[in-house]
């Protein structure tokens, strides 16, 4: 069973300037949370049971929302406030630890799971993006399905979505015989880099979730540095193509790219509509506000 999941969260968020300036852009909240905790609550659901964080200096309020705070919960339980109380202390299952490793220069996203070596050892693992928050519909979420999928292939997992055919030059595409159903898993040929339009091998663009066989860290070890002069986990996994089977699973669910402005705002629409306390009232306000 897969336990470890990978949350590179060194980047500076330049995409969310000027709030990230001060602020991780992950602990920018959504509704009332931020954005982090919904990612490693999938990952939880999903049954991961260590969140490893890779992380960089200025990153550290991200650490402390994840730990134990002691003055915090004392104020709470002296002044009988039960119901915040319990929402600190339930962020994170019991059985559920988070540690963090420095990347300490900026070489990409590959070079980011690849921080994470020591602690993943030689288990498969997986790896979620927190700039994507994935709105799941089934009691069962994609990334446990990917996982599931993962156990019964043994095929590293990369998760995808379909988008429009004008917008394919905006993502990276993969190339698949044909179009798997929801919830499905296909082999894959590759990753095509936003393709001009008209060129694309499918409409199906890469997520940011993975679940990868440990064999990936020794070629992530070996792979030179690609576009922007980083190391990247698109160029492991076409190595690892070249001698194993990589499959494209298709979600179900629901994404909102959170590293944007306008896919924030979108993601605080929906998250809000639905939040069991101020949904109802978020909607009459939406009503209200109607041009």
């Amino acid at each position: 069973m897969i336990k470890k999941a990978i949350l590179p969260v060194a980047g500076l968020g330049t995409r969310f300037l000027p709030a990230s300036k001060s602020i991780p852009k992950e602990m920018v909240t959504v509704v009332d949370r931020p954005a982090i905790e919904y990612v490693v609550k999938e990952a939880v659901a999903a049954g991961i049971e260590q969140i490893i964080l890779v992380t960089h200096s200025s990153k550290a309020s991200i650490e402390n929302y994840f730990d134990r705070h002691f003055e915090l919960e004392t104020t709470l339980e002296n002044k009988k406030k039960y119901d915040l109380l319990k929402e600190i202390t339930e962020i994170l299952p019991k059985n559920v630890s988070v540690v963090s490793v420095r990347q300490p220069q900026p070489l990409g996203l590959g070079h980011a799971v690849l921080c994470a070596k020591d602690i993943v050892g030689h288990e498969a693992f997986a790896v979620l993006l927190p700039d994507v928050l994935v709105k799941d519909t089934d009691e069962k979420n994609d990334l446990s399905l990917m996982i599931q999928r993962f156990e019964v292939s043994h095929a590293a997992q990369i998760m995808v979505e379909a988008v429009p055919e004008h917008l394919v030059d905006q993502y990276g595409i993969v190339d698949v015989a044909q179009s798997p159903n929801e919830g499905e898993s296909i082999v894959m040929q590759g990753i095509v880099e936003k393709p001009a339009v008209g060129t694309a091998p499918s409409n199906l663009s890469v997520v940011g979730r993975y679940v990868l066989p440990a064999e990936i860290m020794q070629l992530l070890e070996n792979t030179p540095k690609g576009a922007g002069n980083e190391i990247q986990l698109t160029d492991a996994i076409a190595t690892l193509q070249n001698r194993a089977k990589v499959e494209a699973y298709r979600m179900k669910g629901q994404t909102f790219d959170c590293g944007s402005k306008i896919g924030y705002l979108k993601a605080v629409l929906h998250y809000g509509i639905e939040h069991p306390k101020l949904g109802e009232e978020f909607k009459q306000l939406i009503q209200e506000l109607k041009l």
